[in-house]
């Protein structure tokens, strides 16, 4: 397939000369009205997404401070690390709501796209400030095995139980922006949180009730090990997507066949399907087909089924099709004799 468009090239007999601006329903006509739709629909969820991400910024850098102090008063360095969380968190969520209100302004010149991408890059630097965190955590309690120091247990339990309550307020207001990967980096420093709460609460106790010191950096190890692992999870999708892969749930090859399968498409060449940002996916693709007619149907048929299927709302496609009386393909511009 050729994707260069002849200066002069003549059709077989019979067949019409095509120019996109020509044909109602025509790519460019079709691309601009999808564009303006996916923005319409990202704007409205914004306000929400920022107004949870305040909420939950300021009850948990309120509550760090508390935390923070009781576990030097007490000792605990379950509950130390547990305002570290929440001091991390505080910065993850104020990072979070600094990109959602950049991802919403509109594109540019110079950012065709817009910046629905900053919320990845921001869940891509919360991810690697709480593996930090994790790994300071971790180096601290194998510290404290070694060389183990008195802890309140009953202050230990009060402190962590406000804790807790904290964040399952603010876990609760990130939880329902489940679709945003930059929300879902911050509600997984949270959910760390909340896990810290509950790991110093019942070291709280344990210490209370037995005096057994070890428990304390072992829960807060425990703890730091199952964070680590959402985190790297969250790591690795940024990452891919910001490298323009394919989004998560989405099968590329699926796509190739339904797309192949509509009738009247000959050949599908150069697919290429990544996330935009935000809820917007992206398709490209070059198509042979077999009648430049039927291209204003195919198209409806296409992006109907593209959206319904795979979610995916912002598409470009470039047909072309085939010359009977020259075997090439020929591009659906018009030529000048």
């Amino acid at each position: 397939m050729s994707n260069t468009p002849h200066t002069h090239k003549h059709y077989p007999d019979g067949e019409q000369h095509a120019h996109p601006h020509d044909r109602p329903g025509g790519h460019n006509a079709h691309h601009d009205h999808r564009h303006d739709h996916s923005h319409h629909h990202h704007d409205h969820a914004a306000p929400t997404s920022q107004k949870r991400l305040l909420v939950a910024l300021i009850v948990t850098f309120g509550f760090a401070f508390v935390e923070l102090a009781g576990g030097f008063w007490s000792g605990s360095l379950a509950l130390i690390s547990d305002a570290g969380h929440m001091m991390t968190d505080s910065a993850a969520l104020l990072l979070a709501l600094i990109a959602n209100v950049i991802g919403q302004r509109p594109a540019n010149a110079a950012k065709s796209y817009g910046y629905a991408r900053a919320e990845l890059i921001g869940a891509l630097l919360n991810s690697v400030t709480m593996i930090a965190l994790v790994v300071w955590i971790i180096v601290e309690a194998v510290q404290r095995l070694l060389h183990p120091e008195p802890v309140n247990g009953l202050g230990v339990m009060v402190i962590a139980v406000i804790g807790l309550l904290v964040n399952v307020v603010s876990a609760w207001q990130l939880s329902h922006d489940h679709d945003n990967l930059n929300s879902r980096a911050a509600l997984i420093h949270v959910l760390g949180d909340l896990l810290g709460s509950v790991a110093a609460i019942a070291a709280g106790a344990v210490i209370y009730y037995t005096g057994w010191k070890p428990i304390d950096p072992i829960l807060s190890i425990a703890v730091s090990l199952l964070i680590l692992r959402s985190t790297w999870a969250l790591l690795k999708t940024s990452t891919h997507l910001l490298m323009d892969g394919v989004p998560d749930g989405l099968n590329l090859e699926a796509v190739a066949a339904e797309i192949s399968a509509t009738p009247g498409i000959v050949e599908l060449h150069d697919l290429h399907v990544w996330s935009i940002g935000g809820k917007r996916t992206a398709l490209s693709a070059h198509l042979i087909i077999a009648d430049a007619n039927a291209w204003p149907r195919m198209i409806l048929q296409l992006n109907a089924m593209l959206e319904e299927k795979y979610h995916i709302n912002h598409v470009t496609l470039q047909p072309a099709w085939l010359s009977e009386h020259e075997g090439e393909n020929v591009p659906m511009i018009r030529i000048s004799h």
